[in-house]
C-alpha cells in the first residue's frame, strides 16, 4: 500500500471514508448503486464488470463475483470473459458487454458506427447508459484501489 493505514483501520473506509470524506462517501454511494440498480441481466454484468477487473489488475474484482439471489456466474466465465471473441459460452448480449467494457477502458476513441450499430441492436438506450455508466465505476474506482495498493483489502459495503 502507498497509503499509510493507522493500526486497527479498515483500508477501504478509512481511505474512502475518513480521508476524503467529501468525495469518498459519494463514490461509495455510485459504487454500489451500479450493484443495487441494475437493470442488467447476470452475466452481461459480470463480462463487463469482469474484462475491466481484468484490465484494471484490481485483485479484489477478479476474485470478486456477483450474488443475485443466490446467483452467481460459474467458475469459468472469468476465463471466458479474457477470451470473449471465441468463447462459445457467450450470447450476443455477454459477448457485446465484454467487448464494450474493453473497448471503453482500452480505445474509447474507437467505438465507432458500427460497434453502435451492434450496440443499438442487442440493448436499449436505457441499457447502453447504464451498462457505460457501470463500467465507469468499475474502471475509476478498481483502477483508484488497484493504483494505492488497497486492492487486496478491498471490502464491499454491506457485503
Amino acid at each position: 500500500m502507498i497509503i499509510d493505514i493507522p493500526e486497527g483501520k479498515e483500508p477501504i473506509g478509512y481511505v474512502w471514508g475518513e480521508l476524503v470524506p467529501g468525495i469518498g462517501t459519494a463514490a461509495a454511494a455510485f459504487s454500489m448503486s451500479v450493484y443495487e440498480h441494475t437493470t442488467l441481466g447476470l452475466r452481461e454484468f459480470e463480462a463487463a464488470r469482469l474484462r475491466i477487473a481484468q484490465i484494471n489488475g484490481c485483485l479484489f474484482c477478479l476474485d470478486w463475483r456477483t450474488d443475485r439471489d443466490g446467483e452467481k456466474v460459474e467458475e469459468e466465465f472469468a476465463r471466458a470473459v479474457a477470451e470473449w471473441r471465441t468463447a462459445e459460452v457467450f450470447d450476443t448480449r455477454t459477448r457485446l458487454a465484454a467487448e464494450y467494457a474493453e473497448r471503453y477502458a482500452l480505445d474509447h476513441h474507437g467505438l465507432d458506427d458500427a460497434f453502435w450499430q451492434r450496440m443499438t441492436a442487442h440493448y436499449s438506450q436505457p441499457e447502453i447508459v447504464e451498462l457505460s455508466m457501470s463500467i465507469g465505476s468499475w474502471l475509476a474506482f478498481g483502477r483508484l484501489n488497484h493504483v494505492l495498493g488497497i486492492d487486496a483489502v478491498c471490502v464491499l459495503p454491506g457485503h
